[in-house]
């Protein structure tokens, strides 16, 4: 509806077989009652500094790209009947809001995996940190409003963090010529965003000595996981 107000809402997500982060109907939702009065998404790269011998400054080499981060600041819990539609006590908005971002998964020995959506601004990830500040209280103690500052970190599957590193042909081998400063895990984090892979890439072409690689060396780097 035309000027109808939107809401922010977080919705807990699956992870299909192939990778594919939706919403689960089944899962928790926590839609606010007050939007927050802004939001700030952080993104970073890593670089490592390799300096020579006898060089005097340091080159920074692209190592990987961190995953973003999502803060919420100031999101408001009221409990005082002054805000439309916020009959819920405030130890209940509380709840609800855990149960959504915070309830251990133990199926998947994980925190779960959730949706925020907020006009045009969609982001998937887990909680990292929730703060909870209680600034008003009945006689008795019990809160009746509260200010939460959360922050996300983005989640993304293996399946989708490998497409995202092969773009142009995620299914077929890739031949890289190794370039001076180069080395096996970090060929490995920037072809399959995972540096562990390196002891199976040397396998498949047979080095021995790869903690130095040759400049101008072609090696293979076929589909893994």
């Amino acid at each position: 509806m035309s000027g109808q107000k939107t809401l922010l809402k977080i919705s807990g997500c699956s992870v299909s077989t192939k990778g594919v982060v939706t919403v689960d109907s089944s899962a928790p939702k926590f839609e606010v009652l007050i939007n927050p009065p802004s939001y700030s998404i952080n993104s970073a790269i890593l670089y490592v500094e390799e300096q020579a011998m006898g060089q005097a400054g340091h080159e920074s080499k692209f190592y990987t790209m961190e995953a973003e981060k999502l803060k919420l600041p100031s999101l408001t819990f009221d409990g005082t009947g002054a805000v439309p539609g916020s009959k819920m006590p405030v130890k209940e908005q509380v709840a609800l809001l855990r149960k959504c971002v915070y309830a251990y998964v133990g199926t998947k020995h994980e925190a779960p995996i959730v949706q925020v959506v907020w006009g045009s601004m969609i982001f998937y990830g887990r909680v990292k940190e929730l703060d909870f500040n209680y600034t008003l209280f009945k006689p008795t103690g019990e809160p009746l409003r509260a200010k939460v500052d959360i922050s996300f970190v983005e989640y993304a599957s293996a399946g989708q963090l490998a497409l995202e590193a092969n773009r142009s042909s995620p299914d077929m081998t890739h031949l890289v010529q190794v370039r001076a400063g180069d080395t096996l895990p970090l060929l490995c984090e920037r072809i399959y965003r995972d540096p562990s892979y390196y002891l199976e890439v040397a396998r498949i072409n047979g080095l021995t000595a790869f903690r130095q690689l040759e400049p101008g060396t072609s090696l293979r780097f076929p589909p893994l996981g």
